[in-house]
């Protein structure tokens, strides 16, 4: 059996077990215990299953995506402080990019009043909460609109972007874990997350808690290619010491 084929049929008792354990896969598939070792963690690494004592558990995941409208209506007390503290970051003269969503559009919601700014970003709606107010230049990637989420996507967003540069990226997610990272329903929105990652000089994760925990179906970057993570105060300890210990800027709200 080839290793593709035997890290497919893992990840087939995984769904229907919801756990493995290494002894037994290196007997069904008459193996070494080190081969399926390397297995669980490429698997682990893909986000397909979270290695675990002996073994590996099918980790939580989130293959579906909410409206925009839908995902307004989450979290929004946490939301509106993490864009409250986010605000707080930005200076005056700096060029920001933010991604579309709504913990996002929370931020462009603060910033309203300031002057010499520049907002790039692939979200119509942060572009329409900010249009009219002078003291912002706003720059809309431009490309394919996805109805739902009104996120602009596609190679001319993404080329665009290599010919950019920011002082600071906040940017959202669907999903977020210690190993597989910082997560996204829509593989093209990934994307254009990380091109946005590639160009911006300070990094910032903005999520609420119960994004933590749970993958989404495509991953953008690790965790720890951020420069902080601003979140509410119920982010577990186990995330908030993994963070600290890594060296990233912490703020709770």
């Amino acid at each position: 059996m080839l290793p593709e084929e035997r890290r497919g049929a893992i990840v087939s008792l995984l769904h229907e077990n919801g756990k493995v354990q290494v002894k037994d896969l290196s007997r069904r598939f008459g193996t070494s215990e080190v081969t399926i070792r390397t297995d669980l963690k490429e698997l682990h690494h893909r986000g397909l299953a979270f290695k675990s004592h002996g073994g590996a558990v099918l980790p939580t995941t989130m293959n579906g995506e909410p409206t925009l409208q839908e995902k307004f209506t989450k979290q929004f007390d946490e939301k509106s402080r993490i864009g409250a503290a986010a605000a707080d970051l930005i200076k005056v003269g700096e060029t920001i990019i933010l991604d579309s969503g709504t913990t996002t559009h929370a931020i462009a919601r603060r910033i309203k009043d300031r002057q010499d700014l520049t907002v790039i970003t692939n979200g119509v709606n942060i572009a329409t909460e900010l249009a009219g107010f002078r003291g912002i230049q706003i720059i809309l990637l431009g490309g394919v609109l996805r109805h739902g989420a009104l996120s602009v996507i596609g190679h001319f967003a993404e080329e665009m972007l290599t010919q950019l540069t920011a002082d600071k990226l906040f940017m959202a997610a669907d999903g977020c874990t210690l190993e597989f990272g910082i997560s996204t329903p829509k593989f093209e929105e990934s994307r254009i997350n990380q091109a946005m990652v590639g160009i911006a000089a300070e990094k910032y994760l903005v999520a609420d808690s119960s994004k933590f925990g749970k993958n989404s179906l495509s991953r953008i970057v690790s965790l720890w290619e951020m420069n902080g993570v601003i979140c509410d105060e119920g982010l577990t300890v186990e995330y908030q010491d993994e963070i600290k210990s890594r060296g990233l800027q912490l703020i709770l709200v």
